[in-house]
């Protein structure tokens, strides 16, 4: 993807006409202009709710990117939102980024939650539509069966195909949870900022309502599939509450995700596959 560079009018809108933009490998599309950064927006609302929860977080032992707003109060401009720059890069540091979960989510448990998390997917989809149809999969008693009585559930290729049949079978494992849901990010891996002796960065909040060790378990599942994570994440964290319940809900997540999202490629299946069978032998 060719990254588009922000218009000079948003810039202006901004308070920041006069500094030449440069783009950042991890700031998920974003330009650096002097001490702030500008992102592309997908999704309004989602911008405009963790731009407003931002704004006032304390988190200890976390940097969040605080918003910047446009002259005119605004968060979000013609698609693009400001935020403070923060040093760092993503590090496989999986441990950490766990801690980083935690510590953040004691303080999000007092959020309340969005309206746009209850609101179903809806045709045409777009990335968050996809996110938002797999974290139900994960959840409801038949997985995808929401989808498939109103006849979204698009074509997917053979190791999505193989995805689909994966969670049909994870889903005979699951138990009731009882651990309340909440506002987590569910989306830490590979987004928080390290940088030398400085506490751990976030940039920003990608939110769900599910319970806080859900969010620790997508981190243990991406680390163990994608990011070099040993075997004993799954045992290290084992004392969160209903860890392995958590775990099964997390892999079928991210399994619904590679086998609906248009972008996700055969390679990333091994890794999830075998992750799922890691975990299936906890349960």
């Amino acid at each position: 993807m060719i990254a588009v560079e922000p218009p000079e009018h948003v810039r202006s809108t901004f308070g920041l006409r006069e500094i030449v933009p440069v783009p950042l490998g991890n700031w998920d599309g974003g330009w650096r202009c002097g001490d702030v950064v500008l992102s592309p927006v997908t999704d309004h609302a989602r911008a405009a709710w963790s731009a407003k929860v931002r704004e006032t977080l304390r988190v200890d032992g976390i940097r969040l990117a605080r918003p910047v707003r446009a002259t005119d109060g605004r968060y979000v401009v013609s698609g693009w939102r400001a935020d403070t720059y923060l040093e760092g890069v993503p590090e496989p540091r999986h441990d950490e980024v766990v801690s980083v979960s935690l510590r953040l989510h004691q303080v999000t448990a007092t959020l309340e939650r969005p309206r746009f998390l209850a609101q179903a997917p809806v045709a045409p989809w777009v990335d968050v539509d996809v996110f938002a149809a797999a974290d139900r999969a994960a959840w409801e008693a038949v997985p995808l069966r929401s989808l498939k009585m109103g006849g979204l559930l698009p074509s997917t290729s053979p190791d999505g195909d193989r995805s689909l049949h994966l969670i049909t079978q994870l889903s005979t494992l699951r138990k009731p949870v009882v651990t309340p849901a909440q506002l987590v990010h569910g989306d830490l891996f590979g987004t928080v900022l390290f940088a030398g002796a400085f506490a751990p960065g976030l940039t920003d909040i990608t939110p769900y309502w599910r319970p806080a060790p859900w969010a620790a378990a997508v981190i243990v599942v991406d680390a163990l599939s994608w990011g070099g994570g040993d075997d004993g994440l799954l045992q290290r964290w084992g004392d969160l509450p209903e860890w392995p319940q958590m775990l099964v809900r997390a892999v079928m997540f991210r399994l619904a995700v590679h086998a609906l999202h248009p972008r996700s490629t055969e390679e990333a299946f091994p890794g999830l596959a075998h992750t799922a069978d890691m975990i299936r032998l906890m349960l």
